[in-house]
């Protein structure tokens, strides 16, 4: 039980600051967004702009990930989830996030495998400004890394729950 309970809270603390840190990557967006138009107007656009804003985004979406899974805020069917005591909540939660868990570790095996293959060739992107694709590919492997410890601190917290411990995430432990 230690090991989970440890676990837990390490995963859940990095992730909530990385979290937080990538809540953000929305401000810079729109620095980078409200320059694209202002050189547009200007009569000289800026042919980086667009592809720097779906980078961020990349980040913004990736790296707050884990971040919105620990905070519940992520999409569920709740028809007849919603319905389910918080016991029947937790096993099935821990049946189905083994489905999740395979998911996630075949895109990190796509995800390094195309990382890998960026920096190793020199990936660049098909357009006017060519930027290298090795960065944004390894924000996007981070997430996806970052993702799957949440999702093990998650089927963690469902087995310590059904066992009768709870474990608060970090933003109601105060971390």
């Amino acid at each position: 039980m230690g090991f989970m309970e440890r676990y837990i809270r390490i995963v859940d603390t990095f992730n909530r600051r990385v979290g937080r840190f990538a809540m953000y990557l929305i401000f810079a967006l729109m620095g980078v967004l409200f320059w694209s138009s202002v050189t547009k107007y200007a009569g000289s656009p800026a042919l980086w702009t667009l592809e720097f804003a779906q980078f961020i985004m990349v980040g913004y979406y990736l790296l707050g990930g884990a971040y919105s899974m620990q905070m519940g805020d992520h999409v569920r069917m709740d028809l007849i989830y919603g319905m389910w005591s918080p016991r029947r909540k937790a096993a099935i939660d821990s049946v189905t996030v083994l489905f999740l868990i395979f998911y996630l570790c075949v895109l990190l095996y796509g995800g390094i495998s195309s990382t890998t293959y960026a920096i190793e060739w020199g990936e660049r992107a098909h357009s006017v400004w060519r930027p290298y694709m090795w960065p944004v590919k390894v924000v996007a492997v981070i997430g996806i890394l970052l993702m799957l410890l949440q999702t093990v601190a998650e089927l963690f917290r469902d087995i310590l729950f059904l066992r009768g411990v709870s474990v608060n995430h970090a933003s109601e432990a105060g971390l």
